[in-house]
């Protein structure tokens, strides 16, 4: 008995639609395997954008944040001086003016704003000399901030800042608001940082 080869399949050139050729009836072209490959990743990038709001990698803020509305502070901390929420709003609203990644607006207008709340201003001794004799007090700032997108209507971060300012021992108020100066410039440097380089 004879084994009887059967003939090797031939490929079928198939015209298709548009007039062009094509391998075997059903198989796919290379245009359609493009364009598919195109819309699933389309379709994942959608996917992370929705799940991903917000990514805190050290960018800069999201394009569709360009203004900022930064009202006055409150103070809850008992400090006893009546000047220190606008002494600190005014140099926070500084520092953004000089940064200049988020333009100041009015809130009716912004994209964003950016509220806080002095929480206490405590001072303790800094440096005891020998013989148990003070001579550097501290002065320590704690204020809770709150960033919100008002575009997407979203809360993007909260928390608390706290930066200190030395000044001497014995030294009157002056020297006091010296120490005070300097612990809320350290803080709004650092509430800078946060809200335009933080993301």
């Amino acid at each position: 008995m004879y084994n009887r080869r059967h003939p090797a399949k031939k490929r079928r050139d198939t015209k298709n639609v548009d007039g062009r050729w094509s391998r075997e009836a059903g198989s796919r072209t290379t245009g359609q395997t493009a364009a598919e490959c195109s819309f699933l990743l389309l379709s994942a990038w959608c996917i992370l954008l929705a799940g991903c709001a917000y990514s805190f990698s050290g960018a800069s803020v999201p394009p569709h944040l360009k203004t900022i509305a930064i009202p006055i502070v409150d103070d809850q901390s008992g400090y006893g001086d009546p000047t220190l929420r606008e002494m600190f709003t005014n140099e926070l609203v500084q520092r953004f003016r000089s940064d200049n990644t988020l333009e100041l607006a009015d809130i009716a207008g912004a994209d964003a704003v950016l509220r806080g709340i002095i929480v206490t201003v405590r001072e303790v001794p800094a440096v005891v000399a020998p013989g148990e004799q003070v001579t550097q007090r501290r002065l320590t700032v704690t204020v809770r901030m709150t960033f919100q997108d008002l575009k997407l209507r979203k809360t993007v971060w909260e928390k608390e800042f706290s930066n200190w300012g030395d000044f001497p021992s014995g030294g009157g108020q002056t020297q006091r608001n010296e120490g005070l100066t300097v612990a809320v410039r350290k803080l709004t440097e650092d509430i800078l940082n946060d809200t335009v380089s933080g993301w």
